[in-house]
């Protein structure tokens, strides 16, 4: 029996483990299966448009066909003031570029960090982040200035330059 009760458990353990495996398992994508679902009404669901295809890391598409492109590493932008740091702001930041537009954006990154914290420099200097630095008119002002940074090493194939992460940390 002594032999006999370790086999048992570890037989019933594996076979919790698949059970529990079967029935937590997500159901297959409609598009994947070869059918689409049906809702409880009967009509077929549409298949989600905004739904991310991760073909690089930071890369995805949206339901217009451009790609939202993420910058590997965010930007930290000293705040100086009496000749010393006062705070740190920290950024992350996301292109939208159109399809296929990641390749170029991945291959231009480096220009595009060094004109990124050109601007984000700037706008400290003229005391952008001080204060309220995230009312609205600020950030436009911001986002327009990163915008044009992008446009002028990419041109026309940056969209748009999305803040996706912003913080202040004063010292």
């Amino acid at each position: 029996m002594k032999k006999l009760l370790p086999i048992l458990l570890a037989l019933i353990g594996t076979a919790a483990g698949i059970g529990a495996g079967v029935v937590l398992a997500p159901a297959p994508p409609a598009h994947e299966a070869g059918e689409s679902a049906a809702s409880e009404d009967g009509h077929e669901a549409q298949a989600h448009e905004g739904a991310e295809d991760h073909s690089e890391p930071g890369d995805a598409e949206g339901e217009d066909g451009n790609e939202y492109v993420r910058m590997t590493n965010q930007f930290v932008v000293p705040v100086v003031g009496n000749d010393r740091v006062d705070s740190l702001v920290v950024l992350s930041l996301s292109l939208e570029v159109g399809p296929g537009g990641s390749e170029a954006v991945f291959a231009q990154e480096p220009k595009l960090r060094d004109v990124f914290l050109r601007v984000l420099f700037d706008h400290a200097n003229i005391g952008g982040f001080a204060g309220n630095f995230t009312e609205q008119h600020r950030m436009d002002r911001l986002r327009r200035a990163l915008w044009e940074a992008a446009r002028n090493v990419m041109g026309k194939a940056v969209i748009d330059v999305l803040i996706t992460e912003i913080a202040r940390q004063d010292s």
